[in-house]
This record gives structure tokens, C-alpha cells and sequence, in this order.
């Protein structure tokens, strides 16, 4: 038995003629739908497959069929070119996209490969170094020591209170309950802890020189107060009180300026740092070098552990050329006098003494009065303590008068002028001045000041000569060398406009640029004259309101050492000892040598040429005769102060000066060099509204030349 589907070309075929009756019922019209839907599926597309019609059509149906069966198989096989060709593109894309996203993974997987071996050990360094914090520690400052190798300024452990920022913020009951402890105010620790100075990772100071009761009872109650710590630090040190303590200085904290200027040479915030004196100058040998300590912190930026650790190495030693006796007397003769002077009802409100080496410029011995405790900066300074150095009524003890007091120079300056006239030839040392009245009138003069007095002369009149006139301080003589380089100028342009003070800037005296010590803060003086009241309207026109001018009187007042000349007592103890060694000019210095911490010589300090005052020897004799008369001759105008000195130990040469001043009192100046011949020492006091040179400066300067006589000072001590 068949089955339609096997008589025909598929399932969907008609019947054929030996099909079973119960299958032709509606078969036609089956059939007829079927060859209708062929037809137009025919006429629309490719048609069916010949397996699948099951009658054979007409002649001409066949050939239609025929016709369409090759456009059918042709449009097939267009279309199956056609998808063969996207598909290939297809495939060809899925390819490179497999490529490239093969490449990408692999590229990932090299990385992660690189990153997590290849590189593990230098990652793990990074990360360390990530948590890695660097605290600096300051070294011990080097100390200051004097030329016997006495300590000047050294350094002393003190118990430091100190306080973790976190452990505050955790407890902040803790900060008053410390400040209350400590005797300071909240307030204060709060300031502390806000410094940005300090290191995040350490302890932050709060209280230094803590005595050791509070430390123990702190200690007792650690859990009262948490997160405060003790540490042992080393701080500056004066062993020696308020001796040279001008001249030593004092240290504190870096400021922001500081910083700012010293960053690139490692100052860091927080260092302590030399702000005056020694000090100050010496600094970059007193430093030293600071240590580090490397800390690994957590997220939270809590220490967990101690990396390394590099120690702080001491600062260098700094022999000063200081001998240590003969401040301590100088300090104690200096402030006796002014006492004693207060004593006889002269205000004497301050004043400076210095000692030089005319041989080379070492200053031998500097003090300034009134004083102060360099040991009150030590920890920083208290407000009472600082309104007490600043106050007006206290005389300001923080001022260096021997290097920023400017004083008229009165007769002292006469050294200047003798020089500069037998230097020019005005005179020479045979050239008498008469002086039979004890005044001076300008020839010819009519208008202004005309006649200038000597008010304190004390002597025959007569004719004069330099020599005299140095030893007796003759105004008379002077005021004719003022009045003769003036008229030589004036009439014939000899010997320079500023003859006199050429030669003062020479010696030092009023000298714009100071002497060149190596201290900070030295003031320069200025010798009066055309130029410097031309300069002085120019730059300071309200305190100088007047058109500059200069006359024949003010040539005479400068030529004595009045008028707007001022110079400090250190310019005057240089000028001196130029004049004392011949004519050269040293620059002062307070510094002999620095030796490392094992005891090795870093440097020694040459002295410093700063110029030279060239005389013909028997000028200058002549002059050096009328400085020994001052001291020696009944005529001098020191000679009774210098009574019952030990001339036979140590010859003395000098000259007093008494300079008019707004006040009641003239200051009182005197500077000496001794021994005459060979000379060792250079001593100049000025001491301000004491009166005369001989009753103020000079018995200072006297005591402290007696005291030379029997303590010598040695060579400084360097290896």
C-alpha cells in the first residue's frame, strides 16, 4: 500500500491516480489552490522544487516551468553568493574582534604579571615608602669659649613636658588639667599644639625647664594625664651671667623670614637659631648637623614602628678672642662708674666700653651697660622679661652701645684733625698758634656765630704747638685749623673741601660703613659735613627740613668734634688703635679660631686689612707726645685722674673728650692705647651725660688699663 507522500515529491504533494478514494474528496480544489499559490510564488520567487508538484503540466507549461526553473537556480545562486559574502565578512569580523580582544587580555595579563612579580620588591619599597615619615632632631649647639677656653655659652639638659596631638583630641580634659600642672595656661598648650613648627609624628613641647617634682607627680597620675611625656633636651646655657652678653648674644626659634631665607640650607621650622651677637655671626659654625629619626605610620598617621636612625652631631667650638677676666673687670668697672657717677647727681643713663689689639684688631674685651641675662631667651622669653628689656625706663639693656650707641665725638676727634693738618702740611709739628684769650674769632666775620671759646682751659696762655694742644685739649688751635683749611679751600681749592673728614673715615671715626666687626648690627657713624646734610635733607627731608649749607663755623665745630658728628666707641677704639700701630686699619674681631668637637683647628680667623692712615714718622711723634702728655704732663687734661698710675708697668697714652649735648650733662668719652711704644692695647669708655672726659670715661678707662698692667692678656688657646 502507498501513501500519498511516498507517490508524490514531499508531503505536501497532490494525490496521483491510483490514490485511494477517501483521499480525493476535495482534492481538486486543494490542488488548485496549491497550483494557484505555486504559480504566484512562481512569478514572485525562486517556485518549488520539481519533487514537489505531482501532476505533469502542459507542453508550454513545462517550458515556462523550464525558463523559471533557471532564473530560479541563477537568482538562488545569486543569493547564496550573496550570503556566502556576508557571511564571510562576518566570520572575517568576528576574527579581528577575537584578535584584538586575544591582544588586549594578553597585554592585561603581561601587566599584571610585570606588576605583581617582576616588580613585587620595588612595590613593596614604594608602599613602605608611602608610610615612611622623616622627624628631624636638632643638634646640640656648639659652644663659646673664651681665649683661656673658659665656657662663654654652653648647652644644659633640661626636663621638656611634651604632649601628643591625637591623645589631646582623644582626652581634651588634658589640657587644662596639664596647664594647671605646669603653671601655664590652656590657652597656651592649645597654642602649642596648633604650632605647625612642630612634627605631626612626635610629641609637641609644652613646658621646658619643668623641675622634677612636677615631672614625678605627672608620672604618679600618668592615667589623669594622657598623652603627656617627658623628654630630655639640650638648651642654651650662660654660665657666666651677664658677662659679655652684648657681645655673646642670644638664641631663639626661627621666624618665617628666617625660614624663608635659610630653607636651602636645611633649617627646618622649629630650629633654634643664633638672633644676636656671637651668636647670631657665628652661626653657621655653632649649627651643627641635624639628625633624623624615620618613622612607619598607619592610615591614621599613628607611629607603629622605627625605621632608622640618625644621630644629631654636636656644632663646632668658637674661640673667641675674649679674655674672660678682663671683661669680668671691665663689665664691673663700667657699671661701678656709672653708679658712682649717679652717686655725684649726673644722670649717666648708659655707656660702652671696648678693648682692642691694635696689633691685629682682636677685641679683647667689649661691655655695654646697662646689661642683661642672655639666659632669660633660654626656653623662650616671658613677656615681663622681654617688656623689661624694651621698657624706656630700663634704658633699653638690649642695646650694644659700643657698636649702636652714636655719640659726638667732642676732643677724641682731634686725632683726625691734628692728622690730617700735618698730613696736608697746614702745619707742621714746630707751628705755633697763638692763644692769649682762651677764644677764636673768625677774620672778617659779621653775621652768625663769630667768636667760639675754650671754656675749659686751665692754662698760661701763650703760642702752641700740636703737641700741647693734644695733651692740654687746646680748642683755640683747633678752631684755627678749622678756620685755615676752610680759607685755603675757599681761596684756592688747596687740601680738598673735606680734608679733616676724609681722614676721620679713614681712622674709622663716622664712617658710614662701621668698622667691619664680625658682630651683627653695627651702626655706622658720620662725620658732618656738605655732603652728609645734603644727604640727610635728601633721604630723611623731615627730620632734615633745611637746604644744606655749610659755612666757615661749621668747618670750625667739625674740626673740634661737635656739631653733627656722631661715631660709635667702637669707632673710636679702631681709629686709636690705627694710630697706635702705625697707620693700619684692622677690622675688629671678636672671633679667634673654631675647633671641630674632637679638638681639630677648622679655621683660624687672619686678621682683616680694612685700610691705612700713612704719617711721616716725626708728625706722628709729635702727636704721640701730646697723647702721653694727657696722662703724664701737670698741663693734661687727664693727668689728675691718672695720679699714682703704675706708668713703670705699662706707659699710657690718651685723650679725654667732653661733647656738648641737648642734655644738662656733656658725654664723656676717653680712649687710650698702651704701652705707648709696641702698644698691646686699645681702651676707649664713652659714657653718656657724665660730664668732663677726665671725671667720667677717663677713670673708667683707667681702672681698666690697671688692671692690664698686672693681668697681661695670653694668645688664645687653639690647636
Amino acid at each position: 500500500m502507498r501513501t500519498a507522500g511516498r507517490s508524490g515529491t514531499g508531503p505536501g504533494s497532490p494525490p496521483g491516480p491510483g490514490s485511494p478514494p477517501g483521499r480525493s474528496s476535495g482534492s481538486r480544489s486543494t490542488s488548485v489552490l496549491r497550483s494557484r499559490t505555486v504559480w504566484s510564488y512562481w512569478r514572485s520567487g525562486p517556485g518549488l522544487s520539481a519533487r514537489r508538484r505531482s501532476r505533469r503540466p502542459a507542453r508550454g507549461q513545462q517550458l515556462e516551468r523550464v525558463r523559471l526553473s533557471g532564473a530560479t537556480k541563477r537568482a538562488r545562486q545569486a543569493a547564496e553568493e550573496r550570503e556566502g559574502t556576508v557571511h564571510s565578512r562576518s566570520a572575517l569580523r568576528v576574527s579581528v574582534v577575537g584578535l584584538v580582544l586575544t591582544a588586549l587580555f594578553g597585554a592585561l595579563f603581561v601587566r599584571l604579571w610585570y606588576l605583581q612579580v617582576a616588580q613585587a620588591p620595588s612595590g613593596r619599597l614604594a608602599a613602605l615608602t608611602n608610610t615612611v615619615r622623616t622627624i628631624p632632631s636638632p643638634p646640640p649647639r656648639g659652644i663659646m669659649v673664651a681665649r683661656g677656653g673658659q665656657v662663654l655659652a654652653g648647652n644644659t639638659t633640661q626636663m621638656v613636658v611634651t604632649l601628643d596631638r591625637q591623645a589631646a583630641q582623644a582626652h581634651p580634659a588634658v589640657i587644662g588639667r596639664l596647664a594647671k600642672l605646669l603653671g601655664i595656661t590652656a590657652k597656651a598648650v592649645k597654642g602649642d599644639l596648633a604650632n605647625q613648627q612642630y612634627s605631626p609624628y612626635a610629641p609637641v613641647p609644652v613646658a621646658v625647664g619643668v623641675p622634677l617634682q612636677t615631672v614625678v607627680t605627672m608620672r604618679e597620675n600618668q592615667s589623669y594625664y594622657p598623652g603627656a611625656g617627658v623628654q630630655l633636651r639640650s638648651v642654651r646655657s650662660y654660665p657666666q651671667g651677664t658677662t659679655a652678653s652684648h657681645l655673646l648674644g642670644y638664641v631663639g626659634q626661627i621666624d618665617s623670614a628666617q625660614l624663608a631665607r635659610l630653607r636651602s640650607q636645611g633649617y627646618l621650622p622649629g630650629d633654634q637659631i643664633g638672633v644676636a651677637g656671637a651668636e647670631q655671626s657665628m652661626q653657621k659654625w655653632l649649627r651643627g648637623v641635624p639628625g633624623a629619626t624615620k618613622v612607619q605610620v598607619n592610615a591614621a598617621g599613628q607611629v607603629v614602628s622605627t625605621v632608622s636612625k640618625v644621630p644629631a652631631q654636636q656644632g663646632d667650638t668658637v674661640v673667641l678672642n675674649l679674655d674672660l677676666g678682663l671683661q669680668k673687670a671691665v663689665d664691673q668697672i663700667l657699671a661701678s662708674e656709672i653708679s658712682s657717677l649717679h652717686s655725684q647727681g649726673f644722670p649717666a643713663t648708659g655707656g660702652a666700653s671696648v678693648v682692642l689689639d691694635p696689633r691685629n684688631g682682636a677685641v679683647l674685651a667689649m661691655a655695654s651697660y646697662p646689661t642683661y641675662n642672655p639666659s632669660v631667651w633660654t626656653g623662650g622669653i616671658s613677656s615681663a622679661n622681654y617688656a623689661a628689656l624694651t621698657s624706656p625706663s630700663g634704658n633699653y639693656p638690649l642695646i650694644n652701645r659700643a657698636i649702636e650707641g652714636l655719640y659726638t665725638p667732642g676732643s677724641t676727634f682731634k686725632l683726625a684733625t691734628a692728622t690730617a693738618a700735618l698730613k696736608d702740611g697746614l702745619i707742621t709739628p714746630n707751628t705755633l698758634i697763638a692763644d692769649y684769650s682762651a677764644s677764636f674769632t673768625v677774620p672778617g666775620c659779621t653775621v652768625g656765630k663769630c667768636t667760639f671759646r675754650d671754656l675749659a682751659e686751665a692754662y698760661p696762655p701763650g703760642p702752641i704747638n700740636v703737641t700741647y694742644a693734644l695733651s692740654a685739649s687746646n680748642d683755640i688751635f683747633f678752631y684755627t685749623l678749622g678756620y685755615r683749611f676752610w680759607e685755603a679751600w675757599v681761596n684756592n681749592h688747596q687740601y680738598g673741601q673735606d680734608a679733616i673728614q676724609t681722614v676721620a673715615n679713614a681712622y674709622s671715626l663716622g664712617n658710614p660703613a662701621g668698622t667691619g666687626i664680625d658682630l651683627p648690627g653695627e651702626l655706622g657713624g658720620a662725620v658732618d659735613s656738605y655732603a652728609t646734610r645734603a644727604y640727610n635733607h635728601k633721604h630723611y627731608p623731615a627730620s632734615f627740613p633745611s637746604p644744606p649749607s655749610w659755612y666757615v663755623g661749621d668747618n670750625i665745630e667739625m674740626a673740634f668734634g661737635q656739631a653733627g658728628t656722631v661715631i660709635t666707641p667702637l669707632e673710636l677704639a679702631d681709629a686709636y688703635a690705627t694710630f697706635a700701630n702705625g697707620g693700619t686699619r684692622y677690622a675688629p674681631q671678636i672671633a679667634a679660631g673654631v675647633v671641630s668637637p674632637s679638638g681639630k683647628l677648622i679655621k683660624r680667623f687672619a686678621p682683616r686689612v680694612m685700610g691705612h692712615v700713612t704719617l711721616p714718622p716725626a708728625d706722628r711723634a709729635a702727636m704721640v707726645a701730646g697723647f702721653r702728655g694727657a696722662v703724664t704732663k701737670p698741663w693734661g687734661t687727664a693727668y689728675g685722674t691718672f695720679v699714682g698710675f703704675p706708668f713703670s708697668q705699662l706707659s699710657v697714652a690718651g685723650k679725654t673728650g667732653t661733647a656738648s649735648t641737648n642734655f644738662k650733662q656733656p658725654n664723656s668719652l676717653f680712649a687710650a692705647f698702651a704701652p705707648v711704644t709696641n702698644s698691646r692695647y686699645v681702651v676707649a669708655t664713652v659714657i653718656s651725660q657724665a660730664g668732663y672726659g677726665a671725671t667720667g670715661a677717663a677713670v673708667a678707662t683707667r681702672n681698666i688699663l690697671q688692671y692690664l698692667a698686672t693681668h697681661p692678656v695670653p694668645s688664645p688657646k687653639l690647636p
